[in-house]
């Protein structure tokens, strides 16, 4: 039998690392998202060095698993002096900003290639339509490259933010109380992981709806011609 005593005991505090995971997601995105943008326009730049560096950046990001990143940062880095020494090891050596750059970087990766994708599905007829109006450089993404792109980006960038969340579980293997971290700590202390997961799976649960939801609404909001009548 469930200990519905223990899980509704655990809920509260488990609840409580929701916005340290938030904060995760949260920056991870945003920081993912700066990433992305350049990745996907170096990766169909004519420049050879260019397309070689976004390609064997995706592919070492999307090739390799999150947790093994996020070890490489955390663990790895501090064995050379050269970090150590530098500005950087203030930060690099905090379990929190290894985590976010490990998750920033990760999610970069996809979000390039969705980012690409979304790029590449724009009409050639609609481009050549806004340059003979007399479109061209920042004023042609702003108006027509980066909505339409956008709008075919959204349902695959709705997955990545769906795994994003997902995948800050992770961060725990590090220290971070975030929602897994906090239900470790409670199993060591109660024996009972049959419970303390189900509480904690059913708060991801919950956020991935919300946001899958919320990204849903903003794809209908960018796309009224496929609205139902």
């Amino acid at each position: 039998m469930l200990d519905f005593a223990l899980m509704a005991e655990a809920f509260p505090a488990i609840l409580a690392g929701t916005g340290t995971t938030l904060k995760l997601v949260a920056g991870a995105l945003l920081c993912g998202f700066f990433l992305a943008v350049p990745t996907a326009l170096a990766a169909d730049s004519r420049s050879r060095i260019l397309r070689g560096t976004a390609a064997g950046y995706v592919l070492f990001f999307r090739g390799t698993p999150l947790l093994v990143q996020i070890f490489l940062i955390y663990y790895g880095l501090g064995q050379f002096e050269a970090v150590r020494a530098s500005i950087f090891w203030p930060i690099l050596r905090e379990p929190w900003w290894c985590a976010l750059l490990a998750l920033s970087l990760n999610t970069g990766a996809y979000t390039g290639e969705i980012v690409r994708g979304g790029l590449q599905s724009v009409p050639a007829g609609q481009i050549e339509a806004a340059r003979a109006a007399g479109m061209s450089g920042l004023l042609l993404y702003r108006r027509i490259i980066a909505p339409i792109a956008l709008r075919q980006a959204l349902p695959a960038y709705s997955n990545e933010v769906v795994s994003m969340i997902k995948a800050t579980a992770l961060a725990s293997t590090i220290t971070i109380m975030e929602i897994t971290g906090i239900a470790r700590t409670f199993i060591s202390q109660t024996f009972k992981p049959i419970e303390i997961f189900l509480v904690a799976g059913a708060i991801y649960l919950v956020l991935n709806f919300f946001a899958a939801q919320l990204l849903r609404a903003l794809e209908r909001h960018l796309s009224p011609h496929r609205r139902p009548i």
